[in-house]
C-alpha cells in the first residue's frame, strides 16, 4: 500500500506532466501506476492543483467460517499427545481415534496443528538424523599426491552374482594407476592392490592422500591397517553423496559408455580381466580427458602434457597469423591445469577458496 504523502507527490509530478503537455496515461505508465488508481485517489482536472484522499480500503483479515476455535485446536493437541498416541504421527492417530469413536479433525488438521505447535518432527522414538560435516578441502599439484578409488559392479551370465572391478586413480593426472577384477568385494584385494602401486611406485610415508566412498571395504580394518603402514592419508565422502567422489564415479562413467564396452554380461572372470585391461589402456594413452587440457592420462601423470600443449598453441598462433580475420579474439586457451581441487571450499558466488 502506497503511503499518504508518497500518493500526493505522485499526484504533483502527473499534473506537472500533464500540464506540460503529456498524456496522463503515459504519465501514469512510467511511474508504474494505472489511470484507474490514479482516479482512485482524487478527481484531478487538467491544471487543477492535484488534491489527494487517504486510502478508504478496509484492513480487515477474513478468517475461515470454519476455522476451528482455540478450545478445539487445544482437544486435539491434547489427544495427539496422549500416551497412546505421544509416538504415532497423525497418520496413525486418526485412526485410533476413529476406532474409539471420537473426532476431532483430519488427518491434514492434525497435520497442521501439529507442525503450528512444533510438534511434528520426530515424533516416533527413533535416533534424530544429524548433519555430517563434508570432508575436508583436498587439492593435488603433482601426481601421487591425492588418488581416489572405488569398486563397480561387472555383470556375469548368472543374475544376482557380479564381478568386482577395482580401479585406483591420480586425482591430478587422471590416470589409473591400479586396477583388478576380483570375484569378491573385499577390503583385503583394495588393500593388496593398494600396497603393491605404493610400493613400485616408491612413495613415501606422508605424501599422500587416499579417498574414497563410504563403502565397507573403504572402512575396513586392514586397510586402515595398511595405510597408516605406507604412512598414507584418509579421506571418506558422506554417506550415501557420491558427490564427495566425482572423479571415481565420472571414471566409470566413461568406461561403461564406450562403445566397444560390451552388451552381454562377462562369461567368466579371465575375459573380465582381458576386457579391463583394453579399456584401461585406452583410457590412459588414447583417452583426451577434457579436465586436463585434452591431453591423455598418461602424459600428463608423466610430466609429458605441457610439451603437447605447447605445440597445440603454437599451432594455433600459426592459424591466427596465416587468416587473422577468422579470430574475432584470442585463440583457444591451452594452458595446463596447475592445480586439481577435490570437494574444495566454496564462496557464495560459487569460486573455489584458495
Amino acid at each position: 500500500m502506497i503511503p499518504f504523502e508518497q500518493r500526493l507527490k505522485i499526484l504533483h509530478l502527473v499534473s506537472e506532466a500533464v500540464a506540460s503537455g503529456s498524456r496522463r496515461a503515459s504519465a501514469c505508465t512510467l511511474l508504474g501506476l494505472t489511470v484507474r488508481s490514479l482516479q482512485r485517489w482524487a478527481d484531478v482536472p487538467v491544471g487543477a492543483p492535484p488534491t489527494c484522499h487517504a486510502d478508504a480500503r478496509p484492513l480487515r483479515l477474513q478468517q475461515p467460517t470454519n476455522r476451528f476455535s482455540d478450545v478445539e485446536r487445544a482437544t486435539l493437541l491434547a489427544a495427539a499427545n496422549e500416551p497412546e498416541f505421544g509416538a504415532l504421527p497423525p497418520s496413525q492417530i486418526v485412526p485410533r481415534l476413529a476406532d474409539a469413536g471420537r473426532y476431532l479433525g483430519s488427518e491434514s488438521t492434525l497435520y497442521r496443528c501439529l507442525r503450528e505447535a512444533l510438534q511434528l518432527a520426530h515424533r516416533r522414538p527413533e535416533r534424530c538424523a544429524h548433519r555430517r560435516s563434508k570432508p575436508r578441502a583436498l587439492s593435488a599439484i603433482a601426481p601421487n599426491q591425492l588418488i581416489s578409488w572405488d569398486i563397480t559392479y561387472l555383470q556375469t551370465l548368472v543374475h544376482g552374482i557380479y564381478l568386482y572391478l577395482y580401479v585406483f586413480m591420480d586425482v591430478f593426472s587422471r590416470k589409473i594407476v591400479a586396477w583388478q577384477v576380483f570375484e569378491h568385494e573385499s577390503q583385503t584385494h583394495a588393500s593388496a592392490i593398494f600396497h603393491d602401486y605404493v610400493c613400485r611406485a616408491g612413495i613415501a610415508a606422508g605424501q599422500l592422500t587416499l579417498h574414497s566412498d563410504n563403502g565397507a571395504p573403504m572402512k575396513g580394518a586392514t586397510l586402515i591397517a595398511t595405510l597408516e603402514h605406507l604412512g598414507v592419508a584418509r579421506s571418506l565422502s558422506r554417506p550415501s553423496v557420491s558427490n564427495d567422489n566425482p572423479y571415481s564415479e565420472a571414471l566409470f562413467r566413461t568406461l561403461k559408455y564406450r562403445p566397444e564396452y560390451p552388451t552381454r554380461p562377462f562369461r567368466n572372470l579371465a575375459d573380465a580381466r582381458a576386457f579391463a585391461g583394453l579399456l584401461v589402456h585406452w583410457y590412459n594413452h588414447d583417452h583426451r580427458h577434457s579436465a586436463i587440457s585434452f591431453v591423455p592420462p598418461a602424459e600428463r601423470h608423466d610430466g609429458l602434457d605441457q610439451q603437447l600443449l605447447d605445440q597445440r598453441h603454437a599451432l594455433y598462433q600459426a592459424a591466427r597469423a596465416k587468416h587473422p580475420t577468422r579470430w574475432s579474439g584470442n585463440t583457444r586457451n591451452w594452458t595446463r591445469r596447475a592445480r586439481v581441487h577435490l570437494n574444495p571450499e566454496r564462496t557464495e558466488n560459487g569460486a573455489i577458496t584458495k
